[in-house]
């Protein structure tokens, strides 16, 4: 306790109930009792063995109940993710399924108009006309937006990558195997081949014959330079 003198001057005096001090001292190390929601202490070290048993199980049970709660919500949660998983793929090509309807719609018109004309050699050069004009557009649709190209392989070597052979045939002209002829078209989408074109092949008569000539000749060459005569 702190004392002043009539001069000012200041002493400390002992504390005379040094007891009472260090009880109203909180201990920094004991841990405060448990409070309930409303923030009421729960009186546990007052209760009976029995009520802290009972105790206890309410506990147990509103954990249990909590834990119920969540494997619930997890689970509509899972069902929520997927729905919409399965949506995302159901709908996955609406765009492009749209874009092909009007051409759908051009056929159908085409044929109607087939149907009703007099089947005149006009009438059939007009019909003709507009199915080329209807298969055009479509090609070009699908090429232009969502990169899908159709491409030829009529005089490109042979690629089984890109194409299939269904025909062969020997030619002595040629010296390696060669597309003759496109039976169905192959396509890429964006640069990828996803449909291999199924062609006639022709092949060499004679392939052990004409490549021995084609190797040896760069060799004959080279001596040749190397060693003039």
């Amino acid at each position: 306790m702190v004392m002043s003198t009539e001069h000012g001057a200041h002493y400390h005096e002992a504390d005379p109930h040094p007891e009472q001090a260090a009880e109203a001292a909180p201990d920094p190390l004991t841990p405060e009792p448990a409070q309930d929601e409303q923030g009421l202490v729960e009186p546990t070290e007052n209760l009976t063995p029995e009520e802290k048993l009972k105790h206890a199980e309410e506990q147990i049970a509103e954990l249990k109940d909590q834990n119920l709660r969540k494997a619930a919500e997890f689970e509509n949660f899972r069902k929520r993710m997927n729905r919409e998983k399965q949506e995302a793929i159901d709908f996955a090509n609406q765009s492009l399924l749209l874009d092909l309807i009007p051409i759908i719609d051009d056929f159908e018109r085409a044929s109607k108009a087939a149907d009703a004309s007099q089947k005149t050699a006009a009438d059939f050069t007009v019909f003709y006309e507009g199915i080329s004009m209807i298969e055009k557009r479509l090609s070009s649709q699908l090429e232009n937006k969502w990169g899908l190209k159709r491409f030829d392989s009529t005089g490109e070597p042979f690629d089984p990558n890109r194409h299939e052979a269904i025909m062969m045939e020997k030619s002595p002209d040629i010296h390696e195997p060669v597309v003759k002829e496109d039976f169905i078209k192959g396509y890429t989408l964006k640069d990828r081949i996803v449909r291999s074109a199924k062609v006639k092949v022709l092949m060499p008569e004679h392939p052990g014959a004409d490549r021995e000539p084609e190797k040896a000749e760069p060799n004959e060459d080279r001596g040749s330079a190397e060693n003039p005569s």
